[in-house]
C-alpha cells in the first residue's frame, strides 16, 4: 500500500527532510539532526507536521452522553474552548488509544493516534447509541504543533487575538496567518506551544508554514521531525501509545490515574479498572537513567540480582540531560524511587536508577 502523504509533504521534501513510512504516512524523521531540533526547542522554537493524526468529529444530542460512556475522563467537566486529555479502554481495562478530546461547542473533536485511525473509529462506531452521528473527517484536517519558549511570539504576529489569553489545554477559533483554524493551547513536548488545525489544501499548507517560519527567523525557528518529537515527549515521561501503553496495560500502572475518573458514572472498562484499584497494581510504569550512554531500547529486559522484574518500553539519548534514559514496566514490589535495577543491552547489564518523571523539569 501506499504511503498517505501530508499537505506538507513537498516542503519537507525541499527541505531536506529524511522522508520515512509512519503510520501509513510518508513523514520527516529529521532535517538538520535529532539533537539540533530537539534543542531547538527546548530554548527557542520548532514546528512539527502532525497532520497524520486522526480527527473524528461527534455530534448530536446525546455525544456527551456517548463520549462519557467511551472515555475514563470526565466529559461533563469540559465546557465550550476547552480540551482535555483521556483515554478509550476495552471491557479488560486495556487501553485501545490515548487521545484529546475538544469541546467545540455544538460538536466534540477527538484527536487520535495516527496508528490508531481505523480501530479507534470502528471502536466507537460499534458502541454508538442513540442521537449521534460519529463522522472521521482526518483527511481534511492539517494539523502543525508550534513548540518552544518562543512559539507564543512566533505566532502572535500572525493572529490579532492575544495569545496569552489562551489557557493550557483550551483553544479558540479564529484566523492566523490569513487563514480560519482551530488554535490550541497544546502539545506533548512540555514546552509552551501551541497545535493549529485548518483545512488540508496544499495552499493553505504553504501559505501557514511560510508565514510562521517568517515570523520565527529571528527566533531561530526549525523544522523538526518525529525523532525529536519522541525525545522531547520521553524527557517529559508522556506515554507513547504502542510502546508505553497498549491493549496489554491499563491506566492506573501506566501512571494515568490522574485521568481515570472511577466516580464519573459507568464507563467500557470501568469494572475492571474497579477491581484493579481494590487489588493493587502488580507493575508500575517508572522512568530510569542509565549509568552508561548505551540507549535502551523497547523489550529489553529490567533486572535486579538476575531476575527479571519487567521490561523496557521507551528509551533514548537524552539531548537536554547528555544521559541515556526510559521507561518501563516493573513489578511493584520493586518500583520505588531511588531503587537500582540493570538493563540487559546486547548482553550486557548496564546498571540504571529508578527515578520519578518527568526527567526535565520545565517552570
Amino acid at each position: 500500500m501506499t504511503a498517505k502523504k501530508t499537505a506538507f509533504n513537498d516542503i519537507h521534501a525541499s527541505l531536506g527532510g529524511k522522508l520515512v513510512e509512519f503510520a501509513g504516512f510518508e513523514m520527516p524523521v529529521q532535517y538538520s539532526g535529532i539533537i539540533q531540533e530537539h534543542l531547538a526547542v527546548r530554548t527557542r522554537v520548532g514546528v512539527f507536521d502532525v497532520s497524520h493524526m486522526g480527527e473524528f468529529e461527534v455530534r448530536g444530542n446525546d455525544a456527551l452522553s456517548f463520549l462519557q460512556r467511551m472515555t475514563i475522563n470526565d466529559v461533563s467537566k469540559l465546557t465550550e474552548g476547552r480540551a482535555q486529555y483521556s483515554a478509550l479502554c476495552y471491557e479488560d481495562g486495556g487501553i485501545v488509544d490515548d487521545l484529546l478530546v475538544y469541546h467545540c461547542g455544538s460538536s466534540f473533536m477527538l484527536v487520535v493516534n495516527a496508528s490508531n485511525i481505523q480501530k479507534d473509529f470502528e471502536w466507537l462506531r460499534a458502541h454508538v447509541k442513540g442521537g449521534v452521528e460519529l463522522s472521521d473527517v482526518s483527511d481534511a484536517i492539517s494539523l502543525l504543533a508550534i513548540q518552544g519558549p518562543h512559539s507564543l511570539g512566533t505566532l502572535q504576529k500572525l493572529t490579532a487575538i492575544n495569545l496569552k489569553s489562551i489557557e493550557y489545554y483550551h483553544h479558540v477559533r479564529e484566523k492566523l496567518a490569513g487563514v480560519e483554524m482551530l488554535i490550541s493551547r497544546t502539545g506533548y513536548t512540555g514546552e509552551v506551544g501551541f497545535e493549529l488545525y485548518f483545512e488540508a489544501k496544499g495552499h493553505l499548507a504553504r501559505t501557514v508554514w511560510s508565514a510562521v517560519f517568517d515570523a520565527g527567523k529571528e527566533f531561530g525557528i526549525l523544522p523538526v521531525g518525529l525523532g525529536a518529537r519522541d525525545t522531547l515527549r520521553l524527557e517529559m515521561g508522556y506515554c507513547l501509545y504502542g510502546n508505553d501503553i497498549d491493549q496489554t496495560t491499563n491506566p492506573l500502572e501506566a501512571g494515568l490515574g490522574w485521568i481515570t475518573k472511577l466516580n464519573k458514572g459507568d464507563f467500557v472498562g470501568r469494572d475492571a479498572l474497579v477491581k484493579v484499584k481494590e487489588q493493587g497494581v502488580r507493575r508500575k510504569l517508572m522512568g530510569f537513567t542509565l549509568a552508561e550512554k548505551a540507549v535502551a531500547r523497547y523489550g529489553y529486559p529490567l533486572s535486579i540480582d538476575g531476575s527479571e522484574i519487567g521490561h523496557v518500553t521507551s528509551g533514548t539519548f537524552s539531548p537536554s540531560l547528555e544521559q541515556a534514559i526510559g521507561m518501563g514496566y516493573v513489578a511493584v514490589e520493586h518500583a520505588q524511587v531511588g531503587g537500582t535495577v540493570t538493563v540487559g543491552i546486547r548482553g550486557k547489564q548496564v546498571p540504571a536508577s529508578l527515578v520519578r518523571v518527568p526527567f526535565v523539569h520545565k517552570s
